[in-house]
C-alpha cells in the first residue's frame, strides 16, 4: 500500500496489458486479468492511456459494488510459444 499526501493508505495493483494492432489502425487493448475489460487507441500512447483509464473505472466499478478486486497471480510470465501444423 502507498500513503498519500492525508495520510490514507492506497493500494497498487498491476496488470498485464495486451496491445494488439488493429487492422483499421491503432491498438485493441485487453487486460487478460479482468474479464470485458477492453479499450482501443490511435496510437500506443493514446491505448496506453485508455488502458489505465479503463482499469481505473473497472475497479472503482467492483468498489462501488462491494465486490473483490481480482489481483493478478504473481510470477504469471507471458510467452508466445510457435506450433507447427
Amino acid at each position: 500500500m502507498k500513503k498519500t499526501k492525508k495520510g490514507i493508505k492506497k493500494e497498487v495493483f498491476n496488470y498485464t496489458v495486451i496491445f494488439e494492432p488493429a487492422k483499421e489502425g491503432g491498438f485493441v487493448v485487453y487486460v487478460p486479468s479482468l474479464p470485458g475489460c477492453h479499450t482501443q487507441g490511435e496510437t500506443l500512447d493514446e491505448a496506453y492511456r485508455m488502458a489505465e483509464d479503463a482499469i481505473y473505472g473497472y475497479i472503482k466499478t467492483l468498489q462501488e459494488l462491494k465486490e473483490e478486486i481480482p489481483k493478478e497471480v504473481e510470477g504469471s510470465i507471458v510467452a508466445k510459444i510457435p506450433i507447427k501444423i
